[in-house]
């Protein structure tokens, strides 16, 4: 028996199939998302848990229900009209929630995810219904451990926890930000195989330094300006000390801390508690992974390209540090792979003598690596290299942007890319797609078809010169609900850079498999989440991080059993009465 809600445990009977004992009957069960069938209880199931009269009389299959709730779902008008049904779902009845998202998922991850979402987070307080997941403000966050009491699920293993001060390409937005929380683990479950009973959404509401919205009445969060120093790190130790004692066994996913912020939690807390930030690990692995199969395509070596990242935040920080990595594990020496590394910021080429931060380092470059540029009167003036100098004398041959601002990448600048590659690399990864730094199709215009696209956001087919080009999404969805169903599977005591690691390069090894693509269709998403989910145990067994024995002596072939026979499908179980009886809401 495994108990993992104090409403229901987890029984497989003799005949050695699963069902749900659960302690809560009648009007009190459809009310609880994760046990409520709706029209598909039995008639066994209604007299039992005193459902018959509370339902239609009825009792519909898993298919018809799906059914006419996808026709529903089509009726509604525009895309956070979608967002709100598929939530409302979400909050009534789980199991078909994540039934319809998986048989649908490339056409629902952009309305419950990028870019939808984003407009989700920024309306959050004014389309609030209903309560889920964990808020921890400054008001009671000396009380977190008594909190987490609260909480009926006592089997955690995945959390996604946010500040919100920096949501996707969109900012600060408050307590907002639970509308990321929210959805990302809808993915961990729907496409990397967690069950929603193991997961768990966290907004640290912190404050917020947008006046707007303490200002406004109907905002959710507290009215006051974000916690910096000594408080921050104080209300971050409280909760990550009332996790660790809770939930011993769970991941957190740090998600979109802003740009300092992000490195110092990761660093502060990735030896503490198994944790990850997806900002800087996520986006740097599917990053890596995508411009390795885009240097197959271009029929050329990875480790020969020249990159040019734009956006010194989390991202595009992360994204250097595995393109360096990558370069390393291709066989360059640390030296060779940072001479193949520019990263642009606002004030132009990253280099010493700039204020910069920690993190910014080891990205900027010197006099000396610039020397042979025509720049050297500006630099005299104090003036850094432009992103097209950069681009122009640097010889970059992949351009990545992660900036957040729109149309950065003009004629110009791609016109001097195309000029330094056959087959220019062109990454406009920014979310959402407002923020795009480019659109395909005129990277693709201005290149005469030579480019090779990926973005953040979906992107439709760009049609050119009698050809299709298929833009390729790089989607963190690739990395993180693998990564975390490994980390799960082997009980990982920390998420290492080479559990990171293996996790892209299986995405670009799946890639391989889809050929002329940077990155495999949407739909392939819950296959590639079992490959990458095999790949990180093995890995996290191989670093001596796994704590789970069952998994430490198993061949490749047994490893991908284990982790199949645990990935979690959308399907109802059998509900039973406990013999403990009955208990109210």
């Amino acid at each position: 028996m495994a108990q993992v809600s104090r409403y229901y445990d987890v029984v497989r009977g003799p005949d050695g199939h699963r069902y749900l004992s659960v302690r809560v009957t009648g009007f009190s069960l459809l009310h609880i998302p994760l046990l409520n069938k709706s029209t598909g209880f039995t008639p066994d199931e209604r007299r039992l848990l005193k459902l018959e009269g509370l339902v239609p009389p009825h009792t519909s299959t898993f298919e018809e229900q799906k059914e006419r709730t996808f026709r529903r779902y089509r009726q509604q008008v525009s895309d956070l009209d979608k967002h709100e049904f598929m939530r409302a779902l979400q909050d009534r009845n789980e199991v078909l929630f994540y039934g319809i998202l998986a048989d649908h998922l490339e056409e629902l991850l952009p309305i419950l995810y990028t870019p939808t979402v984003g407009e989700a987070v920024r309306v959050f307080s004014h389309i609030y219904r209903y309560p889920r997941g964990l808020s921890v403000s400054t008001q009671d966050v000396s009380r977190v451990d008594e909190m987490l009491q609260n909480v009926p699920l006592d089997d955690v293993r995945m959390i996604v926890a946010t500040d919100s001060s920096a949501i996707l390409g969109i900012g600060d937005q408050g307590f907002g930000g639970m509308a990321i929380s929210i959805g990302k683990l809808s993915l961990y479950t729907a496409a990397g195989g967690v069950g929603p009973d193991k997961t768990l959404p966290v907004e640290l509401d912190v404050g917020t330094n947008r006046q707007d919205l303490i200002d406004d009445p109907l905002y959710l969060g507290v009215h006051h300006t974000r916690l910096t120093g000594t408080a921050y790190d104080e209300f971050l130790d409280h909760f990550v000390e009332a996790v660790s004692a809770r939930y011993p066994k769970a991941i957190i996913q740090w998600e979109d801390f802003a740009r300092g912020t992000a490195f110092h939690v990761l660093g502060r807390y990735r030896k503490v508690i198994p944790s990850f930030n997806d900002d800087i690990q996520g986006t740097g692995a599917m990053a890596l992974s995508g411009l390795i199969s885009a240097a197959r395509l271009k029929g050329e070596r990875f480790q020969d390209q020249v990159f040019v990242i734009v956006g010194a935040g989390a991202g595009g920080i992360g994204v250097a540090g595995m393109i360096r990595s990558g370069l390393v594990r291709a066989g360059l020496t640390p030296a060779q792979a940072a001479s193949r590394v520019y990263v642009v910021d606002r004030a132009g080429l990253l280099m010493h003598g700039q204020h910069l931060e920690d993190h910014q380092l080891s990205f900027a470059k010197t006099h000396d690596d610039v020397a042979h540029w025509p720049v050297q009167a500006q630099l005299t003036a104090g003036e850094w290299p432009s992103l097209l100098e950069t681009v122009k004398y640097s010889g970059a041959t992949a351009l990545l942007g992660l900036s957040g601002v729109p149309g950065l990448f003009g004629h110009a600048i791609i016109e001097a890319l195309h000029g330094n590659a056959a087959r220019p690399i062109v990454f406009p990864l920014s979310n959402p797609t407002a923020h795009v730094e480019v659109q395909p199709e005129d990277a693709l215009r201005w290149t005469n078809g030579a480019a090779i696209v990926a973005s953040g956001s979906p992107f439709a087919d760009v049609h050119l010169n009698g050809k299709a080009h298929p833009i390729g999404q790089g989607n963190n969805a690739f990395i993180f609900p693998g990564l975390g169903f490994g980390a799960i599977i082997s009980r990982a005591r920390e998420i290492t850079d080479g559990m990171i690691m293996a996790a892209a390069e299986t995405l670009a090894d799946e890639t391989a498999a889809h050929g002329g693509r940077v990155y495999p269709p949407i739909d392939c998403i819950r296959d590639v989440s079992v490959k990458v989910a095999v790949r990180v145990a093995r890995q996290a067994i191989f670093e001596g991080v796994a704590a789970e024995r069952r998994v430490r002596n198993l061949t490749e072939a047994e490893l991908a059993e284990f982790v199949q026979r645990r990935f979690w499908q959308p399907k109802y179980l059998p509900l039973r009465l406990a013999a403990d009886g009955k208990m109210e809401l």
